[in-house]
């Protein structure tokens, strides 16, 4: 299992047990409105980090941002794998269309 999976799956835990201590259980009780908010905060972070704090800080933005995004997907009862499976899609649509195009 890979960290994000793993990751996802501690999510879920706090999502369906929520602990008194747990950020995760707290954020998802404050509801969609509040992850949306930290998951812009984090957006802006990353560009911030992208644009001259250096490669460890813009890692550890975009993990942050990961991690909100994994706590969205949670609440709405969809998987990184869901992600994963569009990206796919996407994927194999372009290369058919750059096939198609290589034919005519």
């Amino acid at each position: 299992m890979s960290m994000l999976e793993r990751l996802y799956q501690i999510i879920c835990e706090r999502r369906d047990a929520p602990r008194a201590d747990s950020y995760t259980s707290h954020l998802l009780a404050r509801g969609e409105d509040q992850i949306l908010k930290k998951i812009g905060e984090e957006a802006i972070e990353v560009i911030v980090a992208a644009k001259g704090q250096g490669d460890q800080r813009l890692v550890e933005e975009v993990a942050d941002l990961t991690y909100h995004l994994l706590v969205l997907l949670a609440l709405h009862d969809l998987r990184p794998a869901d992600v994963e499976a569009e990206l796919v899609r996407r994927h194999l649509q372009r290369q058919g269309d750059q096939d198609t195009s290589a034919n005519e």
